[in-house]
């Protein structure tokens, strides 16, 4: 096939795949209602547990970084500050977490019916989809209570989550298929994972990164580097933007994460429609 076809034929298979995907949108409605029972079953608290998690962390946060961090005692309302980078974070940390073992874990499923296989990681995103909407309960409450006004950026809301939704699709969709061939996954993920913790702003603000930091003789501008390298840090820094600070997210910006999200959810997809017809042979 001639190349200047390419985009057609890639788009045409896309459009196939999200029809057949959507055909089987029951199947996914009851793996996520599955995936939020089993998460909650023999707890005491149940869905409170959406509350009560972000909030001891936050608290956790708020005791260490104001009292043995001078300059996080100086952030204004940090509680809300927190809150604002914890909930997304812990969205997407949970999601790509779960969905590493989505295919592995319905080995029985994957080896005996037909069905979509990105049901089941796209499943996992979702539940902690709906999780992370009970959790801004939370968020709002003490946005509230610390008497920050809501301005008319709120509205963006809705687009900055499914922005970070594409994201975090994509990312599944990526290590899950991983998974499937390198069991290592998980493991190394689990490490990632934790270094990503802490090079995302999540209890810092952006700002306090050098503009310039020299290494080998190289001058790197890490503030900036960071914003490029890292999507999960644009992201938080524009749910920052909308909810604590009331301000506009600078368009060039936002718009730069949302090409990043759409390529790597385009990736994602290419690699596991690739790979998603030997998942039987492999789990």
């Amino acid at each position: 096939m001639p190349w200047v076809f390419w985009p057609f034929y890639l788009l045409r298979s896309f459009l196939a795949h999200l029809g057949e995907f959507w055909a089987y949108r029951e199947l996914l409605r009851n793996l996520v209602v599955r995936d939020l029972k089993v998460r909650y079953r023999n707890s005491l608290l149940g869905v409170l547990w959406s509350f009560g998690n972000p909030l001891l962390m936050m608290v956790v946060f708020t005791i260490v970084f104001t009292i043995m961090t001078p300059y996080s005692g100086r952030i204004e309302n940090f509680p809300v500050f927190v809150l604002c980078g914890i909930l997304p974070w812990n969205f997407f940390s949970s999601s790509v977490i779960g969905s590493i073992r989505s295919i592995v874990d319905n080995d029985s499923l994957v080896s005996k019916v037909y069905f979509p296989r990105e049901v089941l990681p796209v499943s996992i995103v979702l539940a902690n989809l709906v999780n992370f909407l009970v959790a801004l309960i939370v968020l709002f409450a003490f946005i509230l209570f610390s008497q920050i006004p809501l301005t008319k950026w709120i509205l963006l809301l809705p687009l900055v989550i499914a922005v970070q939704l594409i994201f975090t699709v994509g990312a599944g969709l990526i290590l899950s298929t991983a998974n499937v061939f390198y069991r290592d996954t998980q493991v190394i993920m689990e490490v990632v994972m934790l270094a990503w913790f802490f090079m995302t702003p999540i209890f810092y603000p952006i700002e306090i990164l050098p503009r310039s930091y020299e290494i080998f003789n190289i001058t790197i501008d890490v503030w900036r580097w960071v914003n490029i390298i890292n999507p999960m840090a644009s992201i938080i820094a524009t749910y920052r933007v909308i909810l604590y600070n009331g301000a506009p997210p600078e368009f060039y910006f936002f718009m730069r994460t949302l090409l990043t999200s759409l390529i790597i959810l385009g990736i994602g997809s290419l690699i596991f429609y690739r790979y998603s017809r030997t998942f039987a042979e492999e789990v």
